[in-house]
């Protein structure tokens, strides 16, 4: 039950990711593009994802556990520390150069693309890489 809701949840967010014009490179530098020929559309997008995680969060204060887990994963709130920074400026900057995040990128496997193929497997390297590191720290 829990491999089906992840399969369904996980369509339909690579729907949305398709739906919204988030796997088209092109579209989000034009959404990150304030200083030119700037496209408001995606920040529709932000917002119904903020809406949407409110919601779930709403939800979550009522309920004891999850349908489908022993219990909630909910990360801390008020940990800003120099990690998180730096992880945050980092994605922007990969966000803003590549005109892909995560989730879009593996979505957009699915058109065949070799250059995102090459994106995801350049992330994949990067991760990687990172946990090498930090073992050995």
């Amino acid at each position: 039950m829990r491999l089906l809701a992840c399969f369904l949840i996980g369509g339909l967010f690579g729907a949305g990711l398709a739906i919204s014009g988030m796997m088209n490179p092109a579209k989000v530098i034009g959404f990150l593009d304030l200083a030119g020929d700037w496209d408001p559309t995606l920040a529709v997008v932000m917002a119904a994802a903020l809406a949407i995680s409110a919601a779930g969060y709403a939800v979550q204060r009522r309920r004891a556990r999850p349908l489908l887990a022993g219990a909630f994963r909910i990360p801390p709130a008020g940990v800003v520390d120099a990690r998180l920074v730096a992880g945050a400026v980092l994605f922007g900057v990969g966000w803003g150069i590549a005109g892909f995040c995560p989730g879009p990128a593996i979505a957009a496997l699915s058109t065949g693309r070799w250059d995102v193929a090459l994106f995801v497997v350049s992330m994949a390297a990067g991760m990687g890489g990172f946990s090498l590191m930090r073992k050995g720290t």
